[in-house]
């Protein structure tokens, strides 16, 4: 009892030393600084940027934050549907958006989130293998099954991210990475079993450092962590596994609690800009919804099969959605397999 008096103290206190700042809960390393410098410089407000690993983690917190919370976040596709389903997310007005129709109609009024009520599209990419080719050859890490190689037993890298994770290991047993089946899901979980002696670490804050430090020799990463590793060191090879892979979205929304309402939807209009939309996705390598934004691009980056894959390339990759109520399962094997490192 007293934990969770002095746990909600300190949440109370670290709101309360925002107040009269919009408040990002945002990814680690998901923001460029100079952008909301940019943005308090055009606008007068001040922005605070709190950053979290996981979906899961930003999720919990929200529940726990009621009232004078956060006044963004940025959560993935499956956490929208989840959020909005339980209340935690505030309907968007579209007529303080007017750059929305900048987006690519490819990402918006998706079933998810239909009218886009509650969420705007910030970042769409994938879940790969990246490859340091100064120690692993190319050619040895086509499927995800090459992972098990004992030659990189404790040399492999893993998203701390739960859909991203088992999404490699249904994809490797031939199963949707959106499977609800139990038995399916059990042999994900098994797979991973096998899988976790090779695993040298778990990160999602800034899981390229493991690849550019030579912590980790094949690592799992988003496209664009490899995108930036691959530009500090060409060695650093992307790989989109044969058997498939996952591909997410991120989205810009306003939680419940929010107190600062009118400048979060300030905040999104402005990154819906296509200037600032294509500096982001300049300096962070993910790939851009904003259709405007893409055309300010370098060619160079936007003919990168990291950030912008081909149709081939895309046709092998599945957009991770909802899990509803087999949610609690994937929980249960994500905690086992966890505890067991």
């Amino acid at each position: 009892m007293k934990k969770l008096f002095f746990t909600l103290l300190l949440l109370a206190v670290s709101s309360s030393a925002f107040a009269g700042d919009l408040i990002l809960y945002n990814w680690s390393e998901y923001m460029p600084r100079e952008v909301l410098e940019q943005f308090t410089k055009e606008t007068g407000i001040k922005v605070k940027e709190v950053t979290y690993d996981s979906n899961e983690a930003m999720f919990t917190k929200i529940k726990m934050v009621k009232d004078h919370g956060y006044d963004l976040v940025v959560p993935s596709t499956d956490f929208v549907i989840r959020m909005s389903a339980e209340g935690l997310l505030l309907p968007l007005d579209k007529s303080k958006l007017p750059n929305f129709s900048n987006l690519d109609k490819r990402f918006i009024d998706r079933d998810f989130d239909k009218g886009n009520k509650y969420s705007v599209p910030y970042f769409w990419g994938s879940s790969g293998i990246a490859v340091n080719t100064d120690f692993v050859p190319l050619n040895k890490v086509k499927s995800i099954k090459d992972l098990l190689d004992p030659a990189l037993k404790g040399r492999i890298l893993l998203l701390n991210d739960l859909r991203g994770v088992f999404a490699i290991a249904l994809k490797a047993n031939g199963y949707s990475v959106n499977d609800r089946d139990p038995e399916h899901v059990k042999a994900a979980y098994e797979f991973l079993q096998k899988l976790l002696p090779s695993v040298k670490v778990f990160d999602s804050d800034s899981p390229k450092q493991a690849m550019l430090s030579n912590e980790a020799m094949v690592g799992q990463l988003w496209n664009g962590e490899a995108y930036v590793a691959n530009q500090e060191n060409p060695s650093i090879k992307y790989v989109y596994p044969q058997e498939g892979y996952s591909l997410w979205m991120d989205h810009l929304a306003i939680p419940r609690g929010a107190r600062n309402i009118e400048e979060a939807h300030k905040f999104i209009n402005f990154i819906l800009r296509p200037d600032v939309a294509a500096k982001i996705a300049s300096e962070l390598g993910y790939s851009s919804p904003n259709a405007e934004a893409v055309k300010l691009l370098p060619e160079k980056m936007r003919k990168n099969p990291i950030s912008y894959p081909d149709d081939e390339i895309l046709a092998r990759g599945e957009f991770e959605v909802g899990l509803g109520d087999a949610t609690p399962m994937y929980e249960k094997y994500w905690l086992k397999l966890k505890t067991a490192e």
